[in-house]
Order: C-alpha cells, then sequence, then structure tokens
C-alpha cells in the first residue's frame, strides 16, 4: 500500500467512525443531559469534518506544478492542517470548555445513563479501530531504528499525523467521559460530568496546540534531518571532482518532496562538459 493511499485510508475510516458516533452521541447526549456526552458530540462532529478538510488538502496538494507554481502544491496540505488545528481548539476545545463551566453552574441530574454506557462502549470501539488506521499508516512511514513518538513529532505527513492525535485524543476523551457519567450516577453528583467536559475540553486545546506547532514548522519551511544532510554531503564528496562542498540548504515541499540546493566547487582541471557529466 502506498503512503497515500494508507494516509487516505485512515482518514477515510475516522471520518467513518465519525459520522456515526457523533449522531449516537447527540441522541443520549439529549435523553440523558449528560454535558460529557454533549462534548463528545461536538468533538466527533468537529473531528468529521477536520478529516473532510484534510482530505481536501491532500486532493490539492497533489496537483502538478503550473506557471505560478512552480514547485507544486504540496505545501497547501500544510495550510490545511493548521486551519485544522485551529478549528479542534476553538470549536472543539472551546465549546467542550464552554459547555463543561455552564454545567458546574448550573447542573441538572443524568438521566437513564444507560444510553451514555452503550454510546461510548461503541464510540471506543469504533474510535480505537480508527486510530489503529492512522497509527499502522504512520508506522508503515517509519525510519528503522525510529520510536513510534520520534516518528509522530518528525512526521511530515498531516494527513498522518493529525489524524493520530486526534483519533487517539478522541480515545482517551471517551474514556474521561465514560468516568465523568459514571462518578457523576454513582456519587450522585452531576457537577462530576461537568468537570469531565472541562478535563475533555483541556485534552483538545492541548492537541491543537500540538498541531499548530508541527504545522508552522512545515510551513514556514522545515528542511531534512541533521543525518539526511550529512548523508547527502558524504555522497557529494564521492562524486569524483568535487573538491569542496557546503552544507546543503533544503526545505520540505510536500511530506515524499525536498528541495535541495548545494554549493559544490569543481577541481580547476575539469572541463565544463566534464562537470555537467554524461
Amino acid at each position: 500500500m502506498s503512503a497515500s493511499s494508507s494516509s487516505k485510508l485512515s482518514l477515510y475510516g475516522g471520518i467513518a467512525a465519525n459520522v456515526a458516533i457523533a449522531v449516537s452521541k447527540f441522541v443520549a447526549a439529549y435523553l440523558t443531559g449528560s454535558s460529557a456526552m454533549l462534548s463528545e458530540g461536538i468533538h466527533s462532529l468537529v473531528d468529521t469534518g477536520n478529516g473532510g478538510l484534510l482530505l481536501y488538502g491532500l486532493s490539492r496538494s497533489q496537483r502538478p506544478p503550473d506557471a505560478q507554481h512552480p514547485f507544486g502544491h504540496g505545501k497547501e496540505l500544510y495550510f490545511w492542517a493548521l486551519i485544522v488545528a485551529v478549528l479542534i481548539f476553538s470549536i472543539g476545545g472551546g465549546m467542550s470548555f464552554y459547555e463543561g463551566i455552564q454545567h458546574l453552574r448550573h447542573p441538572e441530574p443524568l438521566e437513564n445513563p444507560l444510553w451514555n454506557y452503550i454510546v461510548l462502549g461503541l464510540s471506543i470501539f469504533f474510535e480505537g479501530a480508527a486510530a489503529w488506521l492512522a497509527i499502522r499508516a504512520l508506522l508503515e512511514k517509519r525510519p528503522a531504528g525510529s520510536s513510534f513518538w520520534h516518528t509522530l513529532r518528525t512526521s511530515r505527513d498531516p494527513a498522518v499525523f493529525a489524524s493520530v492525535l486526534e483519533n487517539v485524543a478522541a480515545v482517551a476523551g471517551l474514556l474521561v467521559a465514560l468516568l465523568g457519567v459514571y462518578l457523576g450516577h454513582l456519587l450522585r453528583n452531576p457537577a462530576l460530568d461537568g468537570a469531565a467536559s472541562l478535563v475533555i475540553g483541556l485534552l483538545l486545546m492541548v492537541v491543537a496546540g500540538l498541531l499548530v506547532s508541527r504545522s508552522k514548522a512545515l510551513l514556514v519551511g522545515e528542511g531534512i534531518t541533521a543525518e539526511a544532510a550529512q548523508q547527502v554531503l558524504a555522497l557529494t564528496r564521492q562524486t569524483p571532482g568535487v573538491t569542496l562542498v557546503r552544507a546543503p540548504l533544503t526545505m520540505y515541499l510536500a511530506p515524499d518532496d525536498v528541495v535541495l540546493a548545494l554549493d559544490v566547487e569543481f577541481d580547476d582541471h575539469l572541463t565544463a562538459t566534464q562537470v555537467e557529466g554524461p
């Protein structure tokens, strides 16, 4: 399976899961009055839209170069990843945080939490499957000897690292919501349900911050790793006739597209034809 295909598969899997889960969460929130469940419904709805935006960005980034974009449109994927991060922070995190505060100020007793348990259990299963697809897509690009966390931090494919962070955060948020509903019902304290909503909001804001940081680095113009740069230097120095090579200038234009500029000096005795090569 190609890298692009695995990225799309993880996004399609996440979208399919989130559409079904969002509907069930909103129905359960309406039936039970759970603040945490409403926050989770908002979270799933935002994740559905975010998956669509990443698919749109992935499609736009694969357009061929033209006169106005001689290096292609690869960076458009990084732009849409930044938009997704902003949406997670403002809508997902902000709305969940607001809903939690409102529920703390005006707590309402939970009614028939069985619906919450059923929906949360199914949601954890489907979100876990979507997270597994995203993690598998990430691991397919893992360099030999690299850890999972290092691969996630250094990934240049927003369709993968954003999907991993979103789905892992979704599973964590569901567990928090489940705990809030359970404790709120057990202790007859609806404020705990509102507190769970606040935790979910903070979790989404942290994930959004990570995505903003990663997307910004790629938009500004992140280059290849120091190890890869050393390999480029070593290969260039092995070329016959090369007397001096300076540090390469590189920049990622897309997850699998890098621009490379080399400043190389050749032996003075070489002719232009010899420098040009066969």
